[in-house]
């Protein structure tokens, strides 16, 4: 396919290539507890490693010579198209036999995500978006809740990967959490960050923020959210873009009172 070819008329192979990872973890053995960290990623890279085999061709056929991006660093050229893949997001829950895990393919062009697939395969429910063609849940439009009162809100929040290397994040978040939780129904955390935050723009939950750079998370949940009619932006109020120190998807009367909640802990003077 050309790079003039349709954001739309990728998501069907994009989609295909998810479903069929999605397919190899289904029959996948759960492997035995592992004791120390070292031997947690020699075992998720063990695991990986045949999902990423099944998936580079499929996506290469897509878009020839785009480049791939770690998922954990997601470096983005600032020109260009690259590849942000999550073969097992949540690789930690699905490693302990938990159905919250999920297949994440984003193609990011300059900086900005352009088409996005999510696929669960517990659930075998698919997320898909491109940019200025809406969003989608199993084919069926997608958009965020109605609810307007912050008291009746059950919102997601999550943090990055190894938070404890943005110690400022984790702070923030804390603060957050303390600011948040007491002025809403539920706070819960359900597993990948980029399927809460598609949660949140199909209208099971009702927002969804987070502290802490995690771009590689948070591209595909942050076009699912714009195409489904959320409000996505920082803790300031700014949109969202990639590198933000935080993150906030909610239907616009949500928005609205979240944010301040949020202000507050962006505003600590902490550095991360």
């Amino acid at each position: 396919m050309s790079y003039e070819t349709s954001c739309a008329e990728l998501l069907a192979p994009m989609a295909d290539a998810a479903v069929e990872v999605g397919e190899l973890l289904l029959k996948a053995p759960r492997p035995a507890p592992v004791a120390t960290f070292e031997a947690f990623r020699s075992l998720f890279l063990e695991l990986e490693a045949p999902l990423i085999a099944a998936l580079r061709p499929r996506l290469d056929a897509v878009r020839p010579g785009v480049a791939w991006a770690d998922e954990m660093d997601a470096v983005l050229p600032e020109r260009g198209e690259v590849w942000v893949v999550d073969a097992i997001d949540e690789a930690v829950q699905f490693m302990r036999d938990m159905p919250q895990y999920c297949v994440s393919v984003t193609l990011v062009r300059d900086r900005e995500p352009v088409a996005a697939v999510l696929h669960c395969p517990p659930l075998g429910e698919t997320y898909r978006a491109a940019a200025g063609h809406g969003a989608t849940r199993n084919g069926v439009p997608i958009g965020p809740s109605g609810e307007r009162e912050l008291a009746a809100a059950v919102v997601g929040s999550s943090h990055p990967p190894f938070v404890g290397e943005q110690p400022g994040a984790a702070e923030a978040w804390g603060r957050s959490l303390a600011a948040v939780a007491p002025a809403v129904a539920a706070v819960r955390n359900l597993g990948p960050t980029s399927w809460q935050i598609a949660d949140a723009a199909a209208g099971r939950l009702d927002a969804f923020w987070q502290f802490g750079r995690d771009d590689g998370n948070l591209l595909p949940g942050a076009l699912l959210a714009r195409e489904a009619g959320a409000l996505v932006t920082d803790a300031e109020g700014r949109p969202w873009r990639a590198g933000a120190a935080a993150f906030l998807a909610a239907p616009p009367a949500l928005h609205a009172r979240l944010l301040p909640l949020l202000a507050q802990p962006s505003r600590t003077g902490i550095s991360w």
